[in-house]
């Protein structure tokens, strides 16, 4: 019996004051380490931006690994996060220079980092360097671009690195390819996204702050626009200060003063009422964003499937499946799985059971 290849891959994943790396060979997990950076380290970079962590970044998971004794040279390739690049498809892309001259000037985020420094270690190692389903993944039909606002046409920013994952992952454990699925994927943390998945594709979601989605922990998500009017008119806040509510300082965080749910759970233990309202309110917008999808998809679906940080909480969960049971079968993957997406998807392609997609700027 001819004996498996063994692909070894990096994976990176950047995030606000962390980078967590990880080591497959092949799908098996043999390094999962998590670098925190305290925030004056990364202010105090030199340069301009968030780019400007990237040597400090990539310094520290070459250190990583050193002490955990993987030798760069056993790399067979490297799969880095993407943020906000320009619309694509989903899938996994070899990183080219159209890629590289398309991070946008100032960066908005770390996430992009990922793409960058696993460019840099393949070039270095002579290894293909891959992203896998960026954040900026549209494949949504044309009839949900529509708005009633001709001047905004929709654009989608879900979780779908982790959502694609659990969406195959699901697939697997039905006996069927995702690609012949119909999904509804809640990816349910600190930020919230919902993708209606039919038949490979993300054709309808809402997140990203896009303003569409259910309040979160820390994000405000779906104001009622007139009154949101109101509020940004009203002289007291600027653009920025408006923009942090928004993302930062919103949903939960501007109701209770947190966005550790544990806290807030805390809270209703100790008979806080308005702590157990506002936690029922996120519970019950999340359940009505999922329906949304579901008729999205004709209210037929062979799961809906619920992941993220915030599902590790039973209560949380309990809450959201109460109002969703009757849809069909719920299946919970509680936590993220980002980085054994990055190596799934450069995984498929060393196996030549994909081709790499190509990223071509316009």
């Amino acid at each position: 019996m001819r004996e498996e290849k063994i692909y070894r891959i990096l994976t990176i994943n950047p995030g606000s004051t962390s980078t967590k790396i990880g080591v497959f060979d092949n799908d098996t997990c043999i390094l999962e380490h998590v670098v925190r950076h305290q925030r004056q380290e990364l202010v105090s970079c030199p340069g301009p931006g968030v780019f400007s962590q990237k040597d400090i970044r990539k310094q520290l998971v070459l250190e990583a690994l050193k002490e955990n004794h993987i030798p760069l040279e056993t790399l067979d390739a490297a799969s880095g996060r993407a943020g906000r690049l320009p619309p694509m498809e989903s899938g996994t892309y070899e990183i080219n220079q159209d890629l590289m001259d398309s991070i946008p000037d100032p960066l908005p985020s770390p996430a992009l980092l990922g793409m960058v420094i696993a460019k840099e270690i393949a070039d270095e190692y002579h290894i293909p360097g891959f992203i896998v389903d960026p954040a900026t993944v549209d494949e949504l039909w044309e009839i949900a671009r529509i708005t009633g606002f001709p001047e905004i046409t929709k654009v989608i920013h879900v979780h779908c690195l982790n959502q694609k994952a659990v969406a195959r992952r699901a697939a697997a454990e039905l006996g069927k390819g995702y690609e012949d699925c119909r999904f509804v994927v809640a990816h349910l943390g600190g930020g919230i996204s919902i993708g209606a998945h039919r038949y490979g594709r993300i054709v309808d979601g809402v997140g990203g702050s896009s303003g569409e989605e259910p309040f979160s922990p820390e994000r405000a998500g779906a104001v009622p626009g007139v009154l949101f009017l109101d509020f940004c008119f009203s002289g007291n806040y600027t653009r920025d200060e408006i923009m942090d509510r928004f993302v930062r300082s919103g949903g939960m965080f501007s109701y209770l003063g947190t966005s550790d749910l544990r806290e807030t759970e805390a809270m209703i233990a100790d008979g806080d009422k308005k702590a157990e309202l506002i936690f029922e309110a996120m519970t019950y917008n999340v359940a009505k964003a999922i329906g949304q999808m579901y008729a999205v998809l004709d209210s037929d679906v062979d799961a809906v499937i619920l992941t993220g940080g915030l599902t590790y909480s039973e209560h949380f969960r309990d809450k959201v499946v109460k109002r969703i049971r009757n849809m069909g079968k719920v299946i919970v993957y509680p936590g993220e799985f980002e980085l054994a997406a990055l190596a799934q998807g450069a995984l498929r392609v060393l196996r030549n059971e994909e081709k790499p997609k190509v990223f071509r700027k316009k």
